[in-house]
């Protein structure tokens, strides 16, 4: 059996400042804090690495088929499998403001979406996604695609819990402090 590692790590990571990051990462870094109004300590850690903040918000700012409330369901559903805490409390406040209640964001955390079909199969599948780490259930692939979804919207599907679980697993191996409202656990 594989011994789960919670927050016990012996190395302690804290956030970067602005000095500490590389040059790649300045005009990304200040970008951020320009459009948000500061800079969210998972951001932050991104750059630890060199080019780490600019390559993660190079992938989030990419263009998708995608509506931004579409990507906000994936990354609540995404973050709650994945236990990251930072996550789910990011993008619960991120998902009321492209329209979720708070009502709504724990519904989607848990899985599902019964106040809208075809939001509800986007959440199944990429919930289904990360459980099965690809090796899907063909039923919903085929629920996505009957809610009027395509081929195309599949892999804009993909990269999205790529993207997110990206952040997950910062957040789960670095447990940097959560600087948005914490939300509770399902």
């Amino acid at each position: 059996t594989q011994k789960k590692m919670e927050s016990d790590s012996q190395i302690k990571f804290d956030v970067p400042s602005r000095e500490q990051m590389s040059e790649n990462n300045l005009p990304v870094y200040d970008a951020i804090v320009d459009s948000v109004g500061f800079m969210p300590n998972l951001f932050a850690t991104l750059g630890l690495s060199d080019n780490g903040l600019n390559r993660y918000i190079t992938l989030q700012n990419g263009t998708s088929a995608l509506t931004n409330k579409e990507k906000e369901a994936i990354n609540l559903v995404v973050s709650e499998v994945n236990n990251c805490n930072y996550c789910r409390a990011a993008h619960t406040t991120i998902g009321k403001m492209n329209g979720f209640t708070e009502a709504e964001a724990l519904e989607i955390r848990s899985g599902k979406a019964s106040f809208n079909k075809k939001l509800n199969a986007l959440i199944k599948l990429s919930q289904d996604i990360v459980q099965t780490r690809g090796k899907i259930n063909a039923k919903y692939l085929e629920i996505f695609f009957n809610e009027g979804y395509d081929k195309g919207q599949l892999i804009d599907v993909i990269i999205q819990v790529g993207e997110k679980t990206i952040t997950n697993y910062l957040h789960n191996i670095t447990q940097i402090p959560i600087d948005f409202p914490e939300v509770p656990q399902l």
